[in-house]
């Protein structure tokens, strides 16, 4: 059943995106956004999108928080998600990790939490953005101190941590000799590699922070660290539309990196006589070994690099392949680009290290494979796969709404096992009780950095 909640078509949002109606609809427990001309789609991942028969067709922005929405339902929890600062969120084009905190943030919108971002400030939310640095580190120009901007945040958050039920992090190590102190309940999502010197004695320091994985095999190297337990990634069902015709080239999706297999995967397709296509981003420390290994096998005709893809053209790339390789080397945390091609499809041909065999049904969703010469067998009977059971594979196991069932359990465990006394916030001008008044009212007075 819907029930009007209210509208933005007196005054439209910051971001000078469409007119919206809104409604709850009791059936999913989420948002339905209600376009002028009378259709109505579900919100799902909290960026707005005029539809055709709009005005303003093309033109974007975020929803409004449901805490201004919704009259009288107040949000069950008040949560602060703290994203890192390499890219926007979500991002614009690489950037696995901002990817899946804005598909959190906005599932958690959807469903009435009052959830705040921690973010650079050219992040998009239908929650509350509070902009700790002006812009993503990554791309912005000029270059900012990584270690400047974590600062600027790390005092953002010391100041209003205790306006907040929980704090997610996903800012890997950097919080944690602040927030133990602060006596707010935190989690923290790590979502690297963890097989790396020094990290033993981390969290042999902190052994009370408790820690999320994003797959079993990730905590292998650290199996003393208070592990809270572990969420795979999910996104919204309907950001990638699958395809269920054959495809016609191999796909390889990621980073440039020796421990991602690009070479690999260029044998693997000339094994198999397929044409391959690469969509990746050059990371500024593998340049060389681009120069020197990538570029010399990279043809343009049976091999090609058409660069890093945005989310419409990840649609095209992947529904489009007959497969998609990963022939990684290296305890993969978890591997987002195989529950996207999933999504599509697309069955995966993987090689068995890390979360492989976790996230891929072996001839189901995909094949794990032990070597090239399996994986090019691999290609060659990759046609048996029903792609219908690839995307049903991803829908059972991988979507935003799984994800965050998962992290609401997580978070009312943690928030109820550790209250504690909150700290008289210091009064700042604008709404006492809006912590986003005071965040921009601590960034005018400061010097532009925040």
């Amino acid at each position: 059943m819907l029930h009007p909640v209210g509208s933005n078509h007196e005054q439209p949002n910051q971001r000078g995106g469409p007119l919206w109606a809104y409604a709850v609809d009791d059936n999913v427990g989420r948002i339905r956004h209600q376009i002028p001309d009378g259709k109505d789609r579900f919100l799902a991942n909290g960026v707005v999108q005029a539809t055709e028969g709009t005005t303003g067709a093309d033109r974007r922005g975020p929803a409004p928080a449901l805490d201004r929405l919704v009259a009288g339902r107040k949000p069950s929890m008040r949560i602060a998600q703290l994203a890192p600062l390499a890219e926007s969120v979500p991002p614009r084009l690489y950037g696995g990790t901002e990817r899946v905190v804005s598909w959190l943030t906005e599932e958690l919108v959807c469903r009435g939490h009052n959830v705040t971002l921690f973010a650079a400030g050219d992040s998009r939310t239908g929650g509350t953005l509070v902009p700790v640095w002006p812009k993503s580190l990554r791309l912005g120009r000029p270059q900012a101190d990584p270690m400047a901007a974590l600062s600027v945040a790390l005092e953002v958050l010391a100041r209003h941590a205790t306006e907040f039920d929980l704090l997610h992090c996903h800012w890997d190590w950097v919080h944690l000799p602040l927030l133990t102190r602060l006596g707010v309940p935190f989690i923290t999502t790590l979502h690297g590699r963890l097989d790396l010197p020094g990290l033993p004695k981390l969290v042999e320091t902190f052994p009370d922070a408790p820690f999320v994985s994003i797959s079993h095999n990730q905590r292998t190297p650290l199996p003393q660290a208070n592990w809270a337990g572990t969420v795979y990634h999910g996104f919204p069902s309907d950001l990638l539309r699958p395809s269920f015709a054959p495809g016609d080239y191999l796909a390889f999706l990621g980073r440039l990196a020796p421990e991602k297999g690009p070479e690999a995967a260029i044998r693997i397709a000339r094994g198999a006589s397929m044409p391959l296509r690469i969509a990746a981003k050059i990371p500024r420390g593998e340049r060389r070994y681009f120069k020197e290994r990538l570029e010399p096998m990279i043809d343009g005709h049976h091999v090609r690099l058409i660069g890093e893809v945005d989310e419409r053209s990840k649609q095209q790339f992947l529904a489009n392949a007959t497969a998609l390789l990963f022939p990684i080397d290296w305890p993969e945390p978890f591997g987002l680009v195989m529950i996207e091609a999933m999504a599509c499809g697309t069955p995966v041909i993987a090689f068995r290290h890390g979360s492989v065999p976790e996230v891929i049904e072996d001839g189901v969703s995909g094949l794990i494979v032990d070597d090239e010469a399996a994986a090019i067998g691999g290609v060659r009977r990759v046609d048996q796969f029903n792609r219908r059971r690839v995307r049903e594979a991803f829908e059972r196991r991988f979507t935003v709404a799984t994800m965050a069932d998962k992290y609401l359990h997580l978070y009312h465990e943690l928030a109820s096992q550790q209250r504690h006394p909150r700290l008289t916030p210091q009064k700042e001008q604008g709404n006492p009780g809006n912590p986003v008044d005071r965040v921009d009212a601590a960034a005018r007075s400061g010097a532009g950095s925040v």
